[in-house]
């Protein structure tokens, strides 16, 4: 490969800045062998990155390229709009991959877990890394099942744009809302690629109504497609009048043909084209003053005279500002389309520098990483992917980790393929970046290079809010905002094959929980059983099978349980006293306390001091009284549930001198409970939102079926040919649903679900409740 590398040097002479001598040859050697990865991977690629077709970059930009080239970028969409065939097309055209991979085949690059292959849906997000003419692109291929939203979450917060995947045929659904209202959360620049446009009952105009009318987005139209459905053939770009046309001969998609539009051969393709161009001219105008001021200027008589150029640079600043999204069309699966989105991502989204990060300013150039997502490999230990904010991260480096006061040193430093891994040399700011040797780093850490860069960052932080008179404390902000981790809805009990296997399963979750932490584990304080906690059917039947392949554990999972909740109707007061001799010491507290419910919507309870309770004492005990009342709040007198939208008031307190702060919590605790048991109890229940998408011949019985589940049916919607139910049911009533909708509709009908909200439940439900897990029935 070096004679290859020093013949195309001296055989390209014309090129100036391609100069190898031995010293130059001895450098490339030297960095290949550091290299040997790329070489020694299991695919086939087409060639390094970097080096593609007959373009030689130094290895330095291969490995670190300017930041104004980086696009760090995801793809995300409702279950099956085609995210993974998408990311699949994108690599095999970039030149990263000689085969084009098949969901349905189970070989695509960024599906690599056997789970997902059996099932064809993403379940971990997996990042990719290539180069598309002289840019490099980061991309993370999301899941679109409600149940890894958290997946989804994690990773926009360290994105600078993203691609939402669209199905032509269905326009926006149940999930695609969902990643939206996660990506407006993080304000992320975003383009929207309308995919399957070669379906049949594929409508353009459908689409891109659903997205002005259903996310609440202005639609920028830069393409309009070449027939619909099974005539889709190709695309017209709206920006530079021209049609691109797919060979139909070629099987790979990678052969296209642009030409300019012309009077002569498509009268009326022209005519629509121009229309589509100035209505999408005065759009820009209308939320760009800088674009305005030029059109009203220069090209007010005639807007074909204006140039591309202009028009691109305009949409660019409106993609970042927010105020409107580009949508592009094409087909994934039949290779259409894919190369015009590519170059709408390295043109229209924003590189690591336009993006404006407050914190920053604090670091002036010292390193700051957002470790974003851990991975469990079995040679290598725990993989911590980090997008790199500020500062450069090399091997061997110590760092240190701000959420966990701790210091830890980086043992190889790598850029992630989905599973295959290449070994670099340093990573500078704006790249994202897989790390080895990392113990005790979990999701949402902040990572700098050592202690006094977090203090020097901190005390900037707290001059700048002296100096902008803030209210709220600057330093905190030091923090890279992690992200807010979804309450678990399901549970079941978990046990190990043996005894003896107790210690591995406790590895194994333990595992689990550092790279997924939506998984919740706890031990039943009654029966000493694990219970797993997840987010939903799948995914608690996901870490299953996980546990079983890749730690060999042949575990039996109890029956799914419903994740219930408890409040209070009216106050009641209680008064407790502890007394207790230890040895020598008296241990005595006496407790008085009122539990009232609250209008407010709050998981913890919120505590309230009576005027008569001295500050004196409380300095003392109130961490032992805080502590106490939180203990008792985890275990509802009904269900052993938690109890929420309650408000507990220490009325008394009193305390015998020398008594330990472990009595007091466990004296509140007590008196808190005897209050909740006083007061009358209510059952809350997790109410899901449901969209059934199924054939008009089915409605009747699938809403027969939901009105016995106890669904609320809000709004019945008509979308092409098929309806779309959207209601609430309770999640206890959902349990299997997915066979039951198979068997009414035929396998035809689909349906998403996320949770709403806790709501109470009526008497009768709950006694039936009761009575069930009391044995009585």
């Amino acid at each position: 490969m070096l004679t290859n590398l020093r013949i195309f040097a001296v055989s390209h002479q014309t090129i100036p800045s391609v100069h190898i001598n031995n010293l130059c040859c001895y450098k490339i050697r030297a960095s290949l062998k550091r290299l040997k990865p790329y070489v020694l991977l299991g695919r086939n690629y087409s060639s390094l990155p970097g080096l593609i077709g007959n373009d030689i970059k130094s290895l330095h930009s291969v490995i670190n390229p300017p930041i104004a080239k980086i696009r760090n970028i995801g793809i995300m969409a409702h279950i099956d709009a085609g995210k993974t065939t998408t990311t699949e097309r994108i690599l095999y055209y970039s030149g990263y991959t000689r085969s084009l991979g098949d969901v349905d085949d189970g070989d695509t690059v960024t599906d690599f877990m056997a789970q997902e292959r059996e099932r064809g849906i993403t379940i971990q997000s997996a990042a990719v890394t290539f180069d598309w003419k002289g840019y490099r692109v980061n991309l993370i291929d999301t899941p679109g099942h409600v149940d890894f939203t958290l997946e989804v979450e994690r990773c926009l917060r360290v994105l600078d744009g993203a691609v939402a995947v669209l199905d032509a045929s269905a326009g926006v659904e149940a999930q695609t809302l969902t990643v939206w209202r996660q990506a407006d959360k993080h304000k992320i620049p975003r383009i929207c690629f309308l995919n399957k446009m070669d379906k049949t009952g594929a409508s353009f105009k459908y689409a891109v109504e659903s997205i002005r009318e259903k996310l609440k987005a202005k639609p920028l139209l830069l393409q309009l497609p070449i027939g619909e459905a099974k005539t889709f053939k190709g695309l017209v770009d709206v920006v530079t009048k021209e049609k691109l046309l797919w060979n139909s001969n070629s099987n790979d998609g990678k052969d296209f043909e642009r030409k300019p539009l012309l009077e002569v051969s498509d009268p009326e393709l022209l005519k629509e084209t121009t229309e589509a161009r100035n209505a999408l001219i005065e759009q820009v105008a209308d939320l760009d003053d800088e674009f305005a001021d030029l059109v009203l200027g220069e090209f007010s008589e005639n807007f074909d005279l204006l140039p591309a150029e202009k028009l691109q640079h305009a949409i660019h600043r409106v993609t970042l500002a927010q105020t409107a999204v580009p949508v592009l069309c094409g087909s994934a699966l039949k290779n259409k389309g894919v190369q015009p989105l590519l170059d709408a991502v390295t043109m229209y989204l924003p590189s690591p520098e336009e993006r404006n990060y407050e914190f920053l300013q604090w670091y002036k150039g010292d390193l700051c990483a957002l470790a974003f997502k851990v991975l469990h490999d079995k040679q290598r230990g725990p993989l911590v992917f980090m997008r790199i904010y500020s500062g450069t991260i090399k091997p061997q480096l110590a760092i240190h980790n701000i959420n966990g006061n701790c210091t830890e040193r980086i043992s190889r430093l790598l850029l992630p393929f989905a599973d295959q891994h290449i070994e670099i040399s340093s990573l500078s700011a704006g790249n994202i970046a897989l790390t080895v040797g990392l113990k005790h780093t979990a999701t949402g850490d902040t990572l700098v290079s050592s202690k006094s860069s977090a203090l020097a960052a901190a005390r900037r932080a707290e001059r700048e809010g002296e100096k902008k008179h803030r209210q709220n404390n600057e330093a905190e902000r030091l923090l890279l905002a992690g992200v807010e981790i979804p309450e678990p809805v399901f549970f079941c009990t978990i046990e190990p094959p043996s005894v003896a296997k107790q210690p591995d399963l406790e590895h194994a979750l333990k595992c689990l929980q550092r790279e997924d932490p939506s998984l919740k584990v706890r031990l039943d304080p009654d029966s000493g059983q694990t219970i797993l906690c997840g987010m939903g059917e799948l995914h608690i039947e996901i870490i299953h099978d996980r546990i079983k392949r890749e730690y060999g554990l042949e575990t039996y999972l109890g029956p799914l349980q419903v994740a219930y909740r408890e409040t209070i109707l009216n106050s009641a007061r209680a008064t407790d006293t502890l007394d207790r001799t230890l040895g020598d010491k008296r241990h005595l507290v006496t407790v008085e306390v009122e539990a009232r419910p609250i209008e407010t919507s709050s998981l913890m309870p919120v505590i309230e001091y009576a005027e008569s309770i001295s500050e004196e004492l409380l300095k003392v005990s109130q961490q032992a009284i805080e502590n106490g009342i939180h203990s008792a709040c985890l275990q509802g007198p009904l269900l052993g549930s938690p109890v929420q939208d309650v408000a507990i008031t220490l009325h008394s307190l009193t305390v015998h001198p020398g008594t330990s702060t472990t009595m007091i919590s466990a004296c509140v605790s007590r008196c808190v409970q005897k209050a909740l048991k006083k007061a009358d109890k209510q059952v809350l229940e997790p109410l899901m939102n449901l969209e059934v998408t199924v054939a008009r011949d089915y409605l009747s019985p699938v809403l027969g079926d939901l009105a016995q589940r106890r669904g609320n049916i809000q709004e019945i919607q008509t979308r092409q040919d098929n309806k779309v139910v959207i209601g609430f049911v309770p999640l206890a009533e959902i349990m299997g649903y997915s066979t039951a909708l198979r068997t009414l509709t035929s396998g035809s009908a689909t349906f998403a679900l996320e949770l709403s909200t806790y709501q109470a439940m009526n008497p009768q439900d709950q006694n039936t409740l009761l009575n069930r897990r009391s044995g009585l029935t």
